[in-house]
């Protein structure tokens, strides 16, 4: 006689425990603990780029001088500041630097202009956003209107920046873009 099953026909059903016993506890705590699954050569190339799951170590930074989310004032980070390279006004070509980003070369003409006559103000800008790299030359008449200009001019507020007005190097000094 052939033994005859309840409908089933030998399968569990779907999402059924595969387990007997206490059906309440989540399966991850009877699972044995496994090895750790061995890596590709993929994830090995990208470990070593990546660190390997490793935390980097991090270099100390100093805080920013802007104002926390929890409302407290952080330290102002110290800047440290470089002495501007004198250079000696020989030609009447003038650099001007730590110049504020809003500055047009029309500004730069009517401030020299002050001093003495203007030849010609650039200036100098990124060249695929013309934006304004901090400095410009400033070409006067002669050679004393440029010492003049320097004299006056070097540590002026301008654009609410101060101004730093030397000499321009001559063009042997730098190499051309």
């Amino acid at each position: 006689m052939a033994s005859h099953s309840s409908g089933r026909n030998g399968r569990r059903p779907r999402g059924g425990s595969r387990r007997r016993g206490d059906h309440n506890r989540p399966r991850h705590q009877n699972a044995p603990l496994r090895a750790p699954a061995k890596k590709s050569l993929l994830q090995r190339i990208m470990d070593l780029f990546t660190g390997g799951g490793k935390p980097a170590a991090r270099p100390v930074s100093v805080q920013p001088s802007h104002t926390r989310g929890n409302g407290s004032q952080a330290q102002p980070a110290q800047r440290i500041s470089r002495k501007p390279e004198a250079v000696e006004v020989t030609t009447p070509r003038l650099y001007v630097g730590n110049l504020s980003f809003d500055a047009t070369e029309s500004d730069l003409f009517e401030l020299f202009n002050g001093v003495g006559a203007v030849q010609n103000a650039e200036v100098v800008t990124y060249r695929h956003n013309q934006r304004s790299k901090g400095f410009a030359f400033v070409q006067m008449n002669t050679v004393d209107e440029a010492k003049r200009a320097v004299e006056e001019l070097h540590d002026k507020e301008f654009l609410g920046r101060k101004l730093v007005v030397s000499g321009a190097k001559s063009s042997e000094h730098h190499s051309v873009e």
